[in-house]
């Protein structure tokens, strides 16, 4: 795994980067053995160290922690527990899909009508969701490429939740289109399935 430590306004001595290489290497090692990169980043916030760490554990799966504490080796330490807990989180979810996988995984997602925005409530049931507000739009300010990936409505809603990001685009797995899970702001997910009406 490639490991890239740096710091904003920080000094990182060869002795914390070793610290950080160390941890990462042995919390994916015990988590998620076949991560690709990690980015370390400290800086000053208020009288804290912050650390910032964006792991790139597979195509696709991208996963942010952050911690504070009063020197920059502690907050690294809470960083990297909370990095080693949504590994876990991860690792557990995928054993539990890959032991409850059956062709009627999707029954739900492929009964719920086609072509609206509906919405996943905290119990699983489905509403449809409430038309758009008209809302002032934002300018786009930056595109990043990404992969689409072939997902299951419950991989991709895992995805988004382990990637801290608030919306995310895959190909269904039941009907290869593509669909769209997003973090609305009641706290429930919201899905939009464009398929055939």
């Amino acid at each position: 795994m490639h490991v890239t430590v740096a710091g904003k306004q920080v000094d990182t001595g060869e002795a914390l980067k070793v610290h950080v290489r160390d941890g990462l290497e042995a919390i994916t090692q015990k988590y998620f053995d076949h991560a690709i990169e990690a980015n370390v980043t400290f800086h000053r916030s208020r009288a804290h160290f912050a650390c910032d760490i964006n792991l790139k554990a597979g195509r696709g799966l991208t996963m942010r922690a952050e911690g504070e504490g009063p020197d920059a080796h502690r907050a690294f330490e809470e960083a990297a527990e909370h990095l080693a807990k949504r590994l876990r989180r991860y690792r557990r979810r995928m054993n539990e899909h890959a032991r409850s996988a059956a062709p009627d995984r999707d029954a739900a997602a492929e009964a719920a009508p086609k072509g609206r925005e509906r919405v996943l409530q905290a119990h699983g049931d489905e509403e449809e969701a409430a038309p758009p507000d008209g809302a002032d739009h934002g300018a786009i300010i930056a595109e990043h490429p990404a992969e689409i990936a072939l997902l299951s409505v419950g991989e991709a809603v895992m995805r988004m939740d382990l990637a801290h990001v608030p919306v995310l685009m895959f190909r269904n797995q039941a009907t290869r289109a593509l669909n769209v899970v997003y973090r609305r702001a009641d706290g429930n997910v919201g899905w939009i399935d464009p398929g055939a009406v």
